[in-house]
């Protein structure tokens, strides 16, 4: 008798990577994971008993590979005016890959029907905006960081396609958007930026 397959957690989230990529979310479906990383549709269910649940093992990925990056990042710009958005506005030096855009749009395209999806990048949101209070000038830093949230968006949604010396002019903007503007000028509320 044949053994069964030894999967690993990892196995599993790659699949369903290949599958969003692949197909999109529209497609996204147990079987489907099964099929693409060569098991059986039980063993898939055992950790993840819906469609839903696989989106947010791919959100829980993305945001931990997301953390991961940042705190590298951290180290390269620790001597900066505002560690938190330079280390974001860095890693945005980078144009997302196809495996991103596609991540990025199976998670949008289901946050509508989906309430846990949407309370998982609020939480995000909600960090990055908690970090972005770290510096000097947090209104400033909130007002960079949508700047630059509002630029990674159009890309991972492909409405713009900039080249490198584009895209590092326009960080470098972001940045000197902080440097230069004194705190004193944005007055928003405290927690002005909380739901």
């Amino acid at each position: 008798m044949a053994r069964p397959k030894k999967v690993a957690t990892d196995d599993i989230l790659d699949a369903i990577e290949r599958v969003v990529v692949k197909y999109g979310a529209a497609r996204l479906s147990i079987d489907a994971v099964a099929q693409e990383a060569g098991i059986s549709k039980s063993r898939v269910v055992l950790d993840y008993k819906s469609k839903t649940a696989l989106l947010e093992a791919l959100i829980d990925r993305d945001l931990q590979r997301e953390t991961a990056r940042i705190e590298s990042a951290l180290e390269s710009v620790a001597d900066t005016p505002h560690p938190e958005l330079f280390a974001r506005v860095k890693l945005a030096e980078q144009a997302p890959d196809d495996t991103e855009r596609a991540i990025v749009m199976a998670i949008t395209s289901s946050m509508a029907s989906e309430v846990s999806l949407k309370r998982r990048l609020q939480d995000w949101v909600a960090h990055d905006l908690q970090a972005m209070d770290s510096g000097a000038k947090p209104e400033t830093a909130r007002l960079a960081f949508f700047a630059l949230i509002g630029f990674s968006c159009h890309e991972w949604f492909g409405l713009i396609d900039w080249n490198d010396e584009q895209r590092l002019s326009f960080m470098e903007q972001i940045r000197s958007m902080y440097t230069s503007c004194p705190e004193n000028q944005l007055k928003n509320p405290p927690d002005s930026h909380k739901a």
